[in-house]
């Protein structure tokens, strides 16, 4: 089951997709549920009962009549994982611990939708924006000290996520901060699709593509410290709740081929790692996130507004 969140009237709304082109309005299909998409995760007869009523429903609406918005609410936690791509590490040369995630958060402002824009930072503030195809994990039922072998219980399901990154700011510090959280740099969606669905996480496969050209693409298998261990080790320190979600870290680059003369252009790479194949996002280009079992993640890249100050 597929479960998404799209703009009507002003309001943000829940739905259930029928399919890739079509969906049913959450308040249509079961109007007596609560419209709290962590309510609905931390609920399994609440998602039995969307099971069957969407077996029973009718056609859809057509999912491009609406706007796709984040589907998750006020989450508790964004968390996110750095170096956690074996082939990420290798690239970059850096180390990280094999035992515990490299975790940082991130803001809900610094997240929008699929379809939704995603904002680079003026040339004169940064110029290394990078894409970061990963796979979002959803919390659906809380816990604390959860052992790894209980930790995919608590596990809603799974969506797409890019980690728009602004690599200057990434390295003013030891904390990645600000460079992992400008504004709307970041995506996830367009839904979430149910564990029960996806199955398991590390046969799929991942790709992003810039311009439609393949900048990244690897099996999820290729993860440093799994999804079980993360969940676990995140419920030491805290409960996590419903909607919390957990971005699983990036692959490195695709080797750039003898004509991909941009992936090759190391000159035109401001980051504090040149890489072949790795090209920034710029105003102008379309970035897709693909997980298969998933769907695609789209966003146009948009110019943010220019260097000046501005009050509320």
């Amino acid at each position: 089951m597929r479960i998404l969140a799209f703009a009507k009237d002003g309001t943000k709304q829940l739905g259930i997709a029928s399919d890739d082109r079509s969906f049913h309005p959450l308040a249509d299909l079961a109007p007596h549920l609560p419209q709290s998409i962590e309510k609905v995760l931390g609920d399994p007869a609440i998602l039995g009962e969307l099971r069957q009523r969407l077996k029973e429903a009718g056609p859809g609406q057509p999912l491009d009549s609406v706007e796709l918005l984040p589907f998750l609410g006020r989450a508790n936690a964004f968390w996110a994982l750095a170096l956690n791509f074996k082939t990420h590490i290798r690239e970059t040369g850096l180390t990280t611990s094999p035992h515990y995630p490299h975790l940082f958060l991130r803001t809900e402002a610094s997240y929008v939708g699929s379809e939704q824009p995603i904002v680079a930072p003026p040339s004169d503030v940064a110029k290394a924006f990078d894409y970061e195809g990963e796979l979002g994990v959803v919390i659906g039922r809380s816990g604390r000290h959860i052992p790894v072998e209980q930790a995919l219980d608590h596990v809603a399901g799974y969506t797409v996520v890019n980690e728009g990154s602004v690599r200057e700011y990434q390295i003013h510090n030891r904390q990645f901060g600000l460079g992992k959280n400008f504004e709307a740099s970041g995506s996830y969606g367009p839904w979430l699709v149910t564990a029960d669905e996806f199955g398991d996480p590390t046969r799929h496969t991942l790709q992003t593509r810039l311009n439609g050209i393949v900048r990244q693409r690897s099996r999820l298998d290729d993860l440093l410290i799994g999804i079980a261990q993360t969940v676990s080790y995140l419920s030491r320190g805290y409960t996590i709740r419903p909607g919390d979600m957990i971005a699983m870290g990036t692959p490195g680059a695709l080797e750039p081929g003898p004509d991909d003369a941009e992936g090759r252009d190391l000159s035109a790479q401001f980051g504090p790692f040149p890489t072949p194949g790795l090209v920034h996002m710029r105003p102008g280009d379309l970035v897709e996130v693909e997980i298969d079992g998933i769907g695609v993640l789209r966003n146009d890249v948009i110019a943010d507004r220019p260097f000046d100050y501005r009050a509320a």
